[in-house]
């Protein structure tokens, strides 16, 4: 009997490749949650024909199956590409770490109609995903922003274990989970804890076990304090007498593995032997001013500088290579092997330029060891080369006739040359010189004069003048078997502002020579080299050590890692996650450049960076820092796409073994490198040194309530008065808290660790529960603090009074705080005193046994009031509440206890909500722009306007969510619409009351339900608070439009459920644009869904239903999404109207249809082919009889409610007879009403149709220069320019794109009835039957003649073929616009209407000629977006509209320029699917296909960029040159995104393979 279905959820994390390979993620850094059970996965998502699809794979060294973590070992995965769907690539997480990532690709070439060379293949560079450790104390989970971690410097902790357990007890007391150990190793000569003497053995002076000791001790912490265990780890360096480097000097830098430091060592030594020289020289040996100084710094240029003779590490030695280069010369060796013989050939000249020319010559051909300091005179000139020279100046050495004098002439001449080549050395030695002297100044005035340094006193031999850069080994049995000169070993040391990526003791760096090291002279710098090939015994050495240090700690903090060596510190912590993979990483980085510092992060999986609280000079400061590291805001949005939500059921998957799982898909968030935030560490000033030592408790108190880790150092708690001297102190550590027994929350004697306690609680409690909004106000010398948890609403309250210099001892008049639908409990206020009289502070600091606090004490608060009026609360503390004192509340808000529930009840059930829409109710729940909503409200409401930010686009969900989108991405709580919703809930009535008002209406039964919904989730969230109102109101619409949005791609065909997310909001265009409207039904007598030609300018009345558009528009919103009974419901609509053999411009539902645009005819039988081809059983659509507006074959009009009106009625197949054969036959007629009743602008002869075909070439002529009768229809309108009345674009004889749908009609009627699926023939020419023509002569006379008379060729010697004028050819090589028009040279512009021939009727066009033709448009006329509908070089061309320009300019006043330059979005689609069509005709294999599609997809990009940032959610009409903004565009319009759907619609028909 099977058991019980197992269920699980699978968490799953969005990570989106952009075209690039590089990740489409908010901000830079990805950071992701610890591992889990099961493991997450992070997909990866990528567009299918991506660029990085191109032979492309993506690489990921995720370990996978069980396998251990290997850097170097990156698992393929091949991006198989697909242009309608996107790839999706899941990776399981199954461990903590830094993972890289990348993709390897064949670049996309430029598009070309010949052969490219194919790019090389490439390499992205490598991306990281750092994943969380996951640490657990107690087998309880423990998030980092729940750590407190305690800082102690392991040499103060007194006798182990008696005087450790008894620390470590009180430190657990205090309510800390962590503790920081400096390094517990053996320690070097200075005793400081980062001077490591053995990295492999622990201190046995403290250990007497050793490891033994130390593994029970992190076991006790463990199991006994609630403690995990930290430490530093030290790779950089070690202690400068550790034996190991007597047996492996090799491991440092010394002359033998450093040559290049060589003249620094030199230096070195002659300041040391300076320093002991200075009394027999007679300097003085106590500075007490500048001038003795500087008698000093003489002595170091004369006897130092001069005396080591340093600058002959820089120059050449003239004499000997001037000796060495004439010896060549006489020797007859005059070529190098690296000069080339057009190099030699070039010194034909040589004697008549100047000397440095010949001196830059031989620095530039001739110099060899100048890649890096050496040797003395490293610098040469090489004999050869320098032989070269003079062979062109004195000719080639022949003895037989050259002598000794002119040997001396070449010697004289090549040492004026090496002179001169050494000007440039001797400036180079200058300059460092002058560093070298200025940075001894600077140090030895620090540290022997300055108030503010140390004051070493006396210069000895045991404090010399300075300190030295290299630690001399001994000599012993051990270390003469070595090199002398590998004996000395550079210290280690820091620079300011240097780049942390050069190795500045490495050979590209000179900065030993130029003394710019702050060196630590107890620390040798250790030599890793570039990988452990350089260095095998130290890599393996230190490799050992780290992994001692993850056996046994949780948690390392990297020591000096900004001078860490990258890719050591990775190799270190992939040994150390090899024994610990849940090891969490801290480091301090002083690189001084966050973009360095994130690369650090990033790269070694940082899981938190050190921040210091008492780096801040003032309350404000700390304020700064608390916001900082705080969390988010409180009423912060979520950031999921929905959270909590239900997915739709399709993401459900069962398995095989009985279990199911639910996918829920996170958004990766944006992410800050997160903090362990310290209140001060054992590199700070104390309070009591920096502020004032009462600041202890609440710059504690305020640190506790920061969203991070946070910490503290041993001797904080107990007010140490100063900041303990880390190497040279010798006394240990006390504390009131360390004498074993419990703490109580309460005020008490000798410290805050009481009060700690209580913080350290909360700070845990808060992070494990995920407490992450917060709000953090700063009031003069207050700062309060609120965090609280995002479901439950609970939360904790901090008033801290800080302690600054000058702050006086009352509340300094702090106002009353006022918390709006809030409850408060006080858990405890109290007040820090502290003795801190200069004798006080003097006599603590200079106990000669201990360490130990200033006398002080916490003392109670009392008369902290909280007053509750309704469900807010005011708080007001007493007078007495001095600086250093603190309060602490529990909050909460009534009715939000269970909020956790009320999150996952207001993102519950839309699914099921919104499952029964209808498209056309999603129109109206997503949708309507203001003159819809309008219509629909009969005139009372329009969309919404937020205070000072105006109008949505929408009434419906889009409208609100197009605003919220961006603000709850970027957490944007100040914005107008959060504080419209904060101050009334005026939104919420208006969305549920349209749907409830419309669900009343007929054809709308389906707005029931989430009507229902909608008010059942605003009625749960009108009780919530109203500062987090922003936040539900949010997440309602969230979940509200994404089910809608959901639910409308449910509704749509195949193959766009299944594609990608571009093509899906192209998609909903669709839905967006077609919807009922009371002044604009198809049908005078009846309302159906109408198709708006665009939004908001084509939505209304007569502006909304256009033939034209309609039917540019329907195959890809209507056929290509499966809306075939709405596209079915236009086609007959449309076919009803029928006239003069055309479909109507302007519909105006039928009852003033205008007839005066040739073009629409062609489009509407084309959809109407398209439909029979597309649908199921579409050819059936033929025989649907249709009611006829007007009566068949006549051109009488009458009005829409004559008895004659839809008194007759055809087949489909009848109308697309008669609109054939009225073409045949000719129309000549005028446009009923002409005149300015349906046209002010026009002159009359514009109003005259006139159509006709040349029967000898079969093609369609019409049209005249008066009127524009096809898409380019502006008509100019400007009484100041002279224009009106003239058209833009008149496009008059045979506009290319009617031509190629005439041809695509006739092909495919004749081929239906071939089939038996059309009962017409052909059509008779004269109307009378008389003389006939069938269908497929009339297509074979246009196929015969179409090249002849629209191409233009490309070399004018066969002009003579085709029937061009050459004198007024602009551009070859394309398509004509036009044939036979008004204006010849308007046959020969370049626009973008011959790609739409192009689609419909391919084989009209000559492939070659095409693809050239296409290449030119793309080259010419694409833009970002639209295609430019004029060709730039031609004089007509304006490429900015504005309709509102009333200039005397003829070409542009009241946007005359339409069409005659700004760049149309809709033939875009067009074009891209003539290129995908023509390119792949040429392509032969696999590859070659996949780079056509990735030719369109990179074509795409604008347009996929602009529909995702538009909040019209579509794409816009047309923009002005090179895609900026038109402001009289309309903002979405339906065949600018109709015409990509017909795109994908093409390609998912068309194969890869």
């Amino acid at each position: 009997m099977a058991g019980p279905k197992r269920h699980y959820t699978q968490a799953v994390y969005l990570l989106p490749l952009k075209d690039d390979g590089a990740p489409d993620v908010a901000g830079e850094y990805i950071y992701l949650p610890p591992p889990s059970e099961p493991n997450y996965v992070v997909r990866f998502e990528i567009p299918g024909t991506s660029s990085i699809c191109r032979e492309g794979s993506l690489w990921v060294n995720v370990p996978t199956n069980g396998h251990k973590f290997d850097r170097n070992h990156y698992t393929e995965y091949k991006l198989k590409p697909d242009f309608n769907r996107n790839i999706q690539i899941d990776i399981p997480i199954p461990c903590a770490g830094a993972f890289g990532f990348y993709t390897t690709y064949t670049p996309l070439p430029e598009f070309s109609t010949r052969p490219v060379d194919v790019p090389k293949p490439t390499k992205t560079i490598t991306y990281y995903l750092d994943v969380s450790p996951k640490l657990t104390l107690q087998k309880s989970p423990l998030p980092l922003e729940a750590l407190s971690v305690f800082s102690v410097i392991s040499k103060f902790m007194g006798k182990y274990p008696t005087d450790w357990n008894k620390h470590l007890h009180g430190t657990g007391e205090r309510g800390y989970n962590m503790v920081h150990f400096t390094p517990l190793m053996i320690r070097g000569d200075s005793n400081s804890p980062y001077s490591i003497y053995d990295q492999l053995t622990f201190d046995k002076t403290i250990f007497p076990k050793g490891e033994q000791d130390v593994a029970e001790m992190v076991s006790k912490m463990e199991q006994e304090y609630g403690l995990l265990a930290l430490t530093d780890v030290v790779w950089n360096h070690t202690a400068n007498n550790s034996k190991w480097l007597e047996e492996h000097p090799e491991a440092g830098y010394n002359v033998e593995t450093a040559p290049h430091l060589e003249s620094a060592l030199e230096l070195d030594t002659a300041l040391i032997k300076f320093s002991s020289d200075l009394e027999a020289l007679g300097y003085p040996l106590e500075l007490h001013s500048v001038d003795d100084l500087l008698k000093i710094m003489d002595g170091i240029k004369t006897r130092v500088l001069g005396g080591t003779r340093l600058w002959e590490y820089y120059v050449i030695n003239v004499e000997e290579d001037t000796r060495l280069a004439v010896a060549a010369w006489v020797g007859g060796k005059v070529q190098s092997k690296s000069m080339g013989k057009t190099e030699v050939g070039s010194l034909g000249d040589a004697k008549d330029w100047p000397l440095k020319r010949k001196a830059d010559w031989l620095i530039d051909h001739a110099l060899i060891g100048g890649d890096r300091m050496g040797e003395r005179f490293r610098r040469k000139i090489d004999p050869q080369v320098g032989a070269t020279l003079l062979t062109a100046l004195f000719g080639k050495y022949d003895k037989r006739i050259n002598s000794t004098a002119d040997e001396r002439s070449a010697f004289g001449a090549m040492t004026r040359f090496l002179n001169e080549v050494n000007l440039q050395f001797y400036n180079e030695y200058d300059t460092d010189a002058a560093e070298i002297c200025e940075q001894l100044f600077n140090r030895i005035k620090y540290v022997r004069i300055d108030d503010h340094g140390p004051k070493l006193g006396r210069i000895t031999k045991e404090s010399p003048l300075i300190e030295t850069y290299f630690t001399r080994l001994p000599q012993n049995e051990t270390t003469k078997k070595h090199n002398p000169k590998a004996l000395a070993l550079a210290n280690n040391g820091w620079i300011w502002a240097a780049d942390v990526l050069k190795d500045n003791a490495g050979p590209k760096s000179r900065a030993y020579v130029r003394r710019e090291v702050i060196v630590w002279g107890d620390c040798v710098k250790l030599r890793y080299g570039s990988g452990p090939q350089d260095s095998p015994f130290l890599w393996e050495y230190m490799a050992k050590y780290t992994r001692l240090m993850a056996k046994h700690f949780h948690g390392f903090r990297i020591d000096n890692c900004h001078s860490t060596p990258i890719f050591l510190a990775e190799h270190m912590l992939d040994q150390a996650r090899q024994v610990r993979p849940n090891l969490a990483i801290f480091a301090e980085l002083f690189s001084g450049n966050e973009k360095m510092d994130f690369m650090y992060v990033e790269r070694l999986g940082i899981s938190a960076l050190i921040r210091e609280a008492m780096q801040a000079w003032s309350t404000a400061e700390v304020s700064r820092l608390v916001h900082r590291h705080g969390g988010r805001p409180i009423g912060s949005f979520e950031a999921d796409e929905v959270a909590s939500a239900e997915k739709p059921s399709a993401q459900a998957n069962s398995q095989s073994n009985g279990t199911s799982s639910q996918e829920v898909v996170h958004r990766i968030k944006r992410s800050d490198v997160h903090a362990l935030f310290m209140d001060c560490t054992h590199d700070n000033e104390t309070p009591a040194q920096r502020r004032d030592a009462r600041d202890t408790l609440p710059n504690s108190a305020l640190v506790a309530m920061c969203g991070c880790s946070t910490g503290s150092v041993f001797g904080y708690d107990e007010i140490y008065p100063q900041l303990i001297e880390l190497v040279h102190e010798k006394r240990s550590y006390t504390s009131p808290y360390s004498n074993g027994q419990s703490l109580k929350v309460q005020a008490a004697e000798g410290g805050i660790g009481n009060i700690k306690r209580l913080l350290n609680q909360i700070h845990t409690i808060m992070g494990k529960d995920g407490y992450d909004e917060t709000h953090v106000h700063h009031d003069n010398e207050y700062i309060t603090v609120h965090r609280v948890h995002p479901q439950s609403r609970m939360g904790y309250f901090l008033i801290a009074h800080t302690a600054f210099p000058g702050y006086g001892n009352g509340n300094a008049g702090f106002q009353p705080v006022h918390l709006t639908g809030t409850k408060a409990k006080l858990i405890g206020s109290w007040r820090l005193e502290v003795e801190q009289s200069w004798d006080v502070k003097s006599s603590v600091a200079n106990d000669k046994k201990l360490l130990r606090g200033l006398p002080c004490r916490t003392k109670d608060i009392r008369d902290v009031k909280i007053e509750s009026k309704g469900e807010d609360t005011t708080i007001t503390v007493p007078d007495t509440f001095p600086p250093g004192s603190i309060a602490v509340f529990e909050t909460w808000i009534p009715g939000a206890e269970r909020s956790e529930g009320l999150d996952r009840f207001v993102t519950s059930e839309a699914n099921e909500a919104f499952g029964g829409c209808s498209l056309t109710d999603l129109n109206f729940i997503l949708y309507r722009c203001e003159p819809e909503e309008r219509d629909s409200s009969n005139g009372k409401d329009g969309v919404y306007a937020i205070p000072n930010y105006g109008p949505l686009v929408y009434a419906g969900l889009q409208g609100w969510w197009s605003v919220l989108r961006d603000v709850a991405a970027n957490n944007d709580l100040g914005h107008p619409i959060c504080n419209h919703l904060r101050e009334g809930q005026w939104a919420l009535d208006f969305c549920v009351g349209r749907l409830e008002r419309m669900a009343t209406q007929p054809n709308y039964d389906g707005l029931k339900r989430p009507a229902a919904w909608l008010n059942q989730r605003f009625d749960a969230i009108r009780k919530v608070p109203s500062f987090l109102l922003p936040r539900y109101f949010a997440l309602v619409v969230q979940t509200a439009y994404s089910a809608a949005f959901a639910r409308g791609i449910d509704l749509m065909a195949e193959n766009v459920r299944d594609g990608q997310s571009f093509l899906k909001s192209l998609a909903m265009v669709s839905c967006q644009v077609t919807g009922y409207m009371n002044n604009a039904s198809l049908w005078p007598d009846k309302t159906v869904p109408s198709l708006a030609a665009g939004l908001p300018h084509f939505s209304s009345s007569w502006a909304r239903c256009w033939g034209r558009d309609i039917f540019i528009s329907m195959r890809g919103l209507l056929l290509g999404t499966g809306r075939y009974a709405d596209a079915r419901e236009h086609i007959m609509a449309f076919a009803s109207v029928l006239k003069h053999g055309m479909i109507p411009n302007l519909l105006s539902s039928g009852a003033l249809p205008r007839y005066n645009s040739r073009d629409s005819i062609w489009f509407f039988l084309q959809n109407i082919q398209d439909y029979t081809k597309i649908v199921p059983n579409g050819i059936e659509l033929l025989q649907e009889r249709v009611k006829r507006r007007f009566l068949p074959y006549d051109d009488t009009w009458f009005a829409h409610d004559d008895p004659r009106a839809y008194s007759k009625s055809s087949s489909i197949e009848d109308i697309v007879q008669e609109a054939l054969q009225r073409h045949a036959t000719g129309m000549h007629f005028r446009e009923y009403d002409a005149g300015p009743n349906i046209d002010s602008q026009m002159k009359s002869e514009g109003f005259n149709i006139d159509i006709w075909v040349d029967w000898d070439t079969g093609i369609l002529f019409g049209g005249n220069q008066w009127n524009c009768g096809t898409w380019m229809d502006k008509m100019r309108e400007s009484d100041k320019a002279g224009s009106k009345g003239w058209p833009g674009t008149p496009r008059d004889g045979a506009a290319v794109e009617i031509t190629g749908m005439l041809y695509s009609t006739l092909v495919w009627v004749d081929s239906l009835r071939q089939k038996g699926q059309f009962k017409y023939d052909g059509v008779s020419l004269s109307g009378s039957g008389d003389k006939v023509i069938s269908y497929k002569d009339w297509a074979a006379k246009i196929k015969d003649n179409f090249e002849r008379c629209y191409y233009v060729p490309r070399d004018r010697s066969i002009d003579a073929r085709y029937d061009v004028d050459t004198k007024i050819i602009n551009r070859r090589g394309i398509y004509k616009d036009l044939y036979k028009s008004g204006k010849p040279y308007e046959d020969y512009q370049l626009r973008p209407n011959f790609p739409i021939a192009m689609t419909v009727a391919p084989d009209l066009f000559d492939p070659e000629h095409a693809l050239y033709a296409l290449y030119m448009a793309d080259t010419v006329l694409r833009g970002p977006t639209g295609m430019a509908t004029l060709d730039p070089s031609d004089l007509n061309y304006r490429g900015y509209y504005n309709n509102a320009e009333d200039s005397a300019d003829f070409l542009t006043s009241k946007g005359g320029n339409y069409h005659q330059g700004p760049e149309w979005l809709w033939p875009t689609g067009f074009f891209l699917r003539a290129l995908l069509r023509f390119d792949l005709m040429r392509r032969k294999t696999h590859e070659e296909r996949v780079e056509t599609f990735q030719q369109v997809t990179r074509r795409l990009a604008g347009c996929m960029k602009s529909i995702k940032e538009s909040p019209w959610a579509g794409l816009t009409e047309l923009t002005n040159k090179d895609g900026s903004f038109c402001a009289d565009s309309s903002p979405t319009q339906a065949w600018s995104a109709g015409c990509l759907i017909d795109l994908f619609y093409d390609a998912s028909k068309l194969s890869l393979e």
